[in-house]
């Protein structure tokens, strides 16, 4: 039984529209080895159970607010974005990559822990950062759980072969988006327009504007927090590293959530279909793979039914 969630009477179009993370209760900058840096942020409830929140390419952490909102009341929430998007500056693209990123992952981990205090961590990843944090758990640990929404490991129906394909088409497109706009609406306005965010819900384009977007230098309009050929070069290679995750072998509680698999941009948490059937995995009908955007309650709802089922909440 899915459990009773928070009050959602502010996700109505009319509150949707005035969507906005709330200020954090504490954030912390940490170093990495480069030098680069990422900003944690600590959102909820201090004295629950704890959430790691983070993002899929391209996107910042606080583009899932109406999502992790819902959790808020419950669980520990520390969110941060990966190094080159959302609050962290921009830095050389030649470290913008999966075995960087996990070890990115690693140093957010033993942060938070000497940041925030020690305790069981659950991480709650999207796309390109599910996939990062289950090679980082293969690696070296850091979670008790992992809930991975759409793992980006199979199309429906494909191959490696297929997804590589499908990236480096994703990544064309990519390179020739604008990076710069003339205001927060016009990009709203032009995310309306696209297909790939036809089911989100109200007032989301406009919280993508004000997440997605900085102030450009010079002060003239509005550019992207990760450059489009940042994002390009994860789409070209991030799909090769679905090969190297060994889901037979989980290294942690793992609980996978997928798109709608009949609709297009949608992917399988296997390729494999007696491993699929050894995962724990549900699907939501109707979503495409920005689901926490589209249906953030009943995703919501799968992750607090997960962790109640396993003592973590």
């Amino acid at each position: 039984m899915i459990p009773a969630l928070p009050n959602t009477a502010g996700h109505t179009e009319a509150g949707a529209a005035r969507w906005q993370a709330p200020e954090p209760l504490a954030a912390v900058e940490t170093r990495l080895a480069d030098g680069a840096s990422i900003v944690l942020r600590r959102h909820g409830n201090p004295d629950g159970p704890r959430l790691v929140v983070s993002h899929g390419n391209g996107l910042a952490a606080d583009s899932y607010y109406p999502f992790w909102s819902l959790l808020a009341d419950r669980f520990d929430l520390i969110v941060y974005d990966f190094r080159n998007h959302g609050w962290n500056p921009v830095g050389e693209r030649r470290a913008h990559n999966i075995p960087t990123f996990v070890a990115d992952n690693d140093a957010v981990v033993r942060a938070i822990d000497a940041h925030f205090g020690v305790k069981p961590k659950t991480g709650v990843f999207h796309s390109m950062s599910a996939l990062t944090a289950f090679l980082q758990v293969q690696k070296t640990g850091g979670f008790s759980a992992l809930v991975l929404f759409d793992l980006p490991i199979c199309p429906p129906g494909g191959t490696v072969a297929d997804l590589v394909a499908i990236g480096r088409r994703i990544a064309v497109a990519a390179r020739m988006r604008p990076d710069r706009f003339d205001s927060l609406k016009d990009f709203a306005d032009g995310l309306r327009r696209s297909p790939y965010y036809e089911r989100v819900l109200p007032g989301v384009p406009e919280l993508l504007a004000r997440t997605l977007l900085r102030p450009a230098d010079g002060g003239n309009g509005y550019e992207l927090r990760c450059p489009p050929a940042y994002e390009a070069q994860i789409h070209e290679y991030v799909f090769g590293w679905a090969d190297y995750l060994d889901l037979a072998n989980l290294p942690c509680l793992v609980k996978t959530i997928g798109s709608d698999p009949t609709l297009p941009n949608s992917y399988m948490p296997s390729m494999d279909l007696s491993t699929l059937t050894s995962l724990d995995h549900d699907f939501l009908p109707e979503t495409t793979h920005f689901l926490q955007m589209e249906n953030p309650e009943e995703c919501a709802a799968l992750v607090v039914a997960f962790l109640e089922k396993h003592g973590l909440a």
